[in-house]
């Protein structure tokens, strides 16, 4: 399922359970943004509660020594809203996954030269599933792309068709005060429509 869920804003004390909801209904990449209360605690925690059964790590990360906590705490993947081949570079020598954002062309090779192990496209809200496709035909075809920014079941099949493998997604998952039923509601509905524009 190669969705991810993005959870800003997100507490130590909320963290197990929440994660505990995505997983049931699906989702396997949990990122934690470095802009959220103690994220490096929730991310530890996440990986107790986890393990290896999901892939656990940091969204918003700008600095290599970032990297290094994240992972001290075991987080496995560096997400970041750049393509700084510093960070990138750090986060393979440390053995994790790497996941840059570009929007453009340029960003995009700078990244994948510097070893990133896919792509999020971000903001693409902005860039739409057209910018999406135009990029898309010159990109090396092994290189996942993630769209991030506005993404709900009803914008995920033009992006799909337009040779996204997969989204980030965010507040119209978790947003602070949230319940945990109701992230697990609205995870629930993100997978089914994904698996439903993947299927049409």
């Amino acid at each position: 399922m190669p969705l991810v869920a993005i959870l800003r804003g997100l507490t130590p004390d909320e963290a197990p359970e929440i994660a505990d909801a995505l997983f049931e209904v699906g989702f396997r990449c949990l990122e934690v943004p470095l802009n959220s209360p103690e994220p490096f605690e929730s991310i530890r925690r996440i990986v107790d509660r986890m393990g290896n059964r999901a892939l656990v790590g940091a969204g918003t990360v700008l600095t290599v020594a970032d990297v290094a906590r994240v992972a001290d705490v075991g987080g496995r993947i560096v997400i970041s809203p750049n393509s700084d081949v510093e960070v990138i570079a750090a986060t393979k020598d440390a053995g994790l996954q790497s996941l840059p954002a570009f929007f453009t062309p340029t960003e995009a090779f700078r990244a994948i030269a510097a070893g990133a192990d896919g792509l999020k496209l971000f903001p693409a809200e902005l860039a739409g599933p057209t910018g999406l496709k135009a990029v898309r035909a010159v990109l090396p075809k092994h290189v996942p792309v993630f769209p991030v920014g506005g993404i709900d079941p009803d914008t995920m099949g033009p992006y799909l068709k337009a040779g996204a493998n997969g989204f980030g997604i965010g507040s119209s998952l978790y947003a602070p005060g949230r319940s945990v039923e109701d992230v697990r509601t609205r995870g629930a509905a993100l997978v089914k429509g994904f698996e439903a524009a993947r299927a049409a």
